[in-house]
C-alpha cells in the first residue's frame, strides 16, 4: 500500500488490456515507465445478519469476511471502497434501511489496507446528523479519508477533492450520488449529490496543469439493472466532456459492464463487495483493478483495466475472488449459488459463460 500524503480540497470494451508501453520500447537513453495500480471495491452493506455473524466475546471482528480479498487491497498503489452504511458510537445498531453499524468495520477496512472511503450514496444520512461526524471521526482517527458527505461546509471545502501522487503522477477524486433515500441533510451536514452543474464548478476548481488524472466515483442508476441506464450514458458523458480520466459506478447492487482504452476506463456498476442480499445477481460484484502508466516519452497516461468477480459466501459472508472460490470447500447451496454467480458474471462482462 501507498504511505499516502493526501491534500484536500475543494477503444476496447468489457476486455482486460495488457499495460501500453509499445511506445517506450528500443528508445535511448533509456525510458523510465511507471504503472500505478488502483484497485475500487464496490457496495460494502451492513445488514443485521452481518452484525449478527461479526460478533465475538469482546465486540465485533469484520476482518474473516475480508480475509481472501485483503491482499488483493493491501498490493494496490491506492484502494478504494463505496461505505454504504455510517458507523455509530452505541451498541443500537440497525440494518435496512437505516444502517447504523459498529466502529470495528472501520478497523477492517484498515487491516485490508483501504486508502479511501466514499460516502456520497443513498445510506450516508441513515445515522442522521450524528451519523455523519461519527463516521468521518472515526475513518479519520484510523487514517482513511474520505469524501462525499461532510460535517458542515468548512469540511467540504476542504476534502471535496482528494487529492494524492503516486509515481510522479498527481491524482484527484470527486465522489457523488443520486439521493439520499428521501433523507435531506440537517444541521450543517452537506452531501455531494450529482448535480450537473455543481459537478462542473467543482472539477473546475482542479488545475489540470497540477493534476494528471481526475477519477469520479459515481453512485448511480437503477437498483438490480444490469445494463446501465440512460442517465448513467449522459452522465458519463458529461463526465467525459469535463476530463474526467476514470468512472466508478456504485448503487444498482448488480455487476454492470465496463471498458476501457487507451484514453480512459469506466466501471458502470460493482455490485456488492459484501452485503446480505443473497438472490441471484447480488450476492456478488467486482473488484475493478485500474492501471495507469506514465511513460516519460508519451505525453498523455495510458489506462488499463481488470475486473476481478467476487461471491459473498456463507457462512461468515467471506468474500471470494474466483481464484479461492474456485478451489476451496463450499456447501452444495453456496457452491451452486457461486458458479451460477461466476457464470452470470462473466457472461456479462465478456458475452460468454466461461
Amino acid at each position: 500500500m501507498l504511505s499516502l500524503l493526501l491534500v484536500w480540497a475543494v477503444g476496447r470494451y468489457y476486455g482486460v488490456a495488457e499495460p501500453d508501453t509499445s511506445q517506450c520500447v528500443d528508445i535511448e537513453p533509456v525510458v523510465k515507465s511507471d504503472t500505478i495500480r488502483l484497485m475500487f471495491g464496490g457496495d460494502v452493506m451492513q445488514h443485521m445478519p452481518q452484525v449478527n455473524a461479526a460478533r465475538t466475546d469482546s465486540g465485533y471482528d469484520y476482518r474473516p469476511s475480508f480475509k481472501y480479498i485483503a491482499p488483493m487491497f493491501r498490493d494496490a498503489d491506492i484502494a478504494v471502497v463505496n461505505l454504504e452504511t455510517t458507523l455509530t458510537w452505541n451498541n443500537r445498531y440497525t440494518g435496512y434501511p437505516r444502517f447504523r453499524s459498529p466502529l470495528e468495520l472501520a478497523d477492517a477496512l484498515v487491516d485490508m489496507g483501504i486508502d479511501i472511503a466514499l460516502l456520497a450514496n443513498n445510506h450516508c444520512l441513515d445515522g442522521d446528523p450524528i451519523g455523519v461526524a461519527t463516521t468521518t471521526e472515526e475513518l479519520d482517527k484510523r487514517g482513511i479519508y474520505f469524501t462525499g458527505a461532510f460535517c458542515n461546509e468548512k469540511q467540504r471545502q476542504e476534502r471535496n477533492v482528494v487529492r494524492f501522487e503516486c509515481h510522479g503522477v498527481r491524482f484527484a477524486l470527486i465522489n457523488y450520488t443520486y439521493d439520499t433515500n428521501g433523507l435531506v441533510p440537517r444541521g450543517d451536514v452537506k452531501v455531494n449529490y450529482i448535480d450537473e452543474e455543481q459537478i462542473k464548478k467543482d472539477i473546475s476548481t482542479i488545475d489540470r496543469n497540477k493534476v494528471d488524472c481526475l477519477i469520479a466515483c459515481m453512485h448511480w442508476g437503477a437498483e438490480y439493472q444490469r445494463r446501465p441506464n440512460e442517465k448513467q450514458l449522459a452522465l458519463e458523458q458529461m463526465l467525459k466532456d469535463e476530463g474526467v480520466d476514470i468512472i466508478i459506478g456504485s448503487h444498482p447492487h448488480v455487476v454492470q459492464r465496463y471498458k476501457v482504452d487507451s484514453t480512459g476506463v469506466v466501471f458502470y456498476s460493482l455490485g456488492n463487495l459484501v452485503s446480505n442480499q443473497r438472490k441471484r445477481y447480488c450476492n456478488g460484484g467486482l473488484l475493478a483493478e485500474v492501471e495507469v502508466v506514465r511513460c516519460d516519452t508519451i505525453d498523455n497516461l495510458r489506462f488499463n483495466a481488470m475486473a476481478h468477480p467476487v461471491f459473498v459466501a456463507m457462512p461468515g459472508y467471506r468474500i471470494m475472488p474466483k481464484h479461492i472460490g474456485d478451489t476451496i470447500k463450499m456447501s452444495s447451496d453456496s457452491r451452486r449459488d457461486y458458479n451460477t454467480f461466476m457464470s452470470d458474471t462473466e457472461s456479462l462482462l465478456y458475452g460468454k459463460s466461461k
